[in-house]
């Protein structure tokens, strides 16, 4: 089993800048692919950006991409998700998540994850 634990989501200014992490463990991290997503409230859940187990290959949603950088430290067994220019339509609960295959391509849709994360709540006002 995976346990998947988010943190650094709070409340920012647009214009602003929040790093979240993702702490990983139950397996041997470095093997696979990581992912984030979002929902925002009355909306469906959606892909953010992907990093590959290595941390060689990534993909982001159009949405966000020059703004938010998705990284991995394999060491420490955590994810991040840097996230700069924030604009109230960034608001939402972000999820980190894991697939279970082993040294799998990038994923970008919600059926390819397996593992969940409980969420970090990220507001930004205008």
């Amino acid at each position: 089993q995976v346990q998947l634990v988010e943190s650094g989501g709070g409340l920012v200014q647009a214009g602003g800048s929040l790093r979240l992490s993702c702490a990983a463990s139950g397996r041997s991290f470095h093997w696979y692919a990581m992912g984030w997503f979002r929902q925002a409230p009355g909306k469906e859940r959606e892909f953010v950006a992907a990093i590959s187990w290595s941390g060689g290959h990534t993909h982001y949603a159009d949405s966000v991409k020059g703004r938010f950088t998705i990284s991995r430290d394999n060491a420490a067994n955590t994810a991040y998700l840097q996230m700069n220019s924030l604009g109230p339509e960034d608001t939402a609960v972000y999820y980190c998540a894991a697939p279970k295959q082993v040294l799998g391509a990038v994923v970008t849709t919600l059926g390819g994850y397996d593992y969940w994360g409980q969420g970090t709540q990220v507001t930004v006002s205008s």
